[in-house]
């Protein structure tokens, strides 16, 4: 991998979280989404990435289709009862799987998966692995989607 590829997955792993946080911030607060991404601006002193705001806003337009194709793949959960943090790492990455055909699926698959590692209980990679591996197979099934 190129020094620039390299930055470039950096970078679009630094926006994944980034969307994540802000999206889990609306889900737990019930702040508008603009005024949550205003407040990041500011603590960062810049402004985010046009990928960090294609998510952020990808998710929010979209948010009942990608929480009923969560809830279908979950077996026994509905993304309602999910913890706000897992079920917006699911989110952004169910969005990927829609509607960046430039990312391949096992990439948007293990992004999840790493933040579940880092953010969440120790049950929850295999289950948010899980989860994905089902929607890919069924909204990408040409491409390879196991994580």
């Amino acid at each position: 991998m190129s020094a620039s590829a390299a930055q470039g997955a950096e970078g679009r792993r630094a926006a994944r979280r980034l969307a994540v946080v802000v999206l889990y911030q609306h889900d737990v607060t019930g702040l508008p989404i603009e005024e949550l991404i205003e407040n990041t601006e500011r603590d960062r002193r810049r402004p985010i990435d046009d990928f960090t705001r294609a998510l952020i806003d990808g998710v929010s337009v979209d948010t009942g289709h990608l929480d009923m194709l969560i809830t279908k793949a979950a077996e026994g959960w509905t993304a309602d009862r999910l913890a706000p943090l897992e079920r917006n790492i699911l989110r952004v990455a169910v969005h990927e799987l829609l509607d960046w055909y430039d990312i391949p699926p096992a990439v948007s698959i293990n992004e999840a998966v790493e933040q579940a590692k880092t953010f969440c209980g120790v049950e929850t990679p295999g289950f948010v692995n899980g989860i994905l591996g089902r929607i890919a197979r069924e909204v990408r099934p040409d491409e390879e989607g196991e994580g």
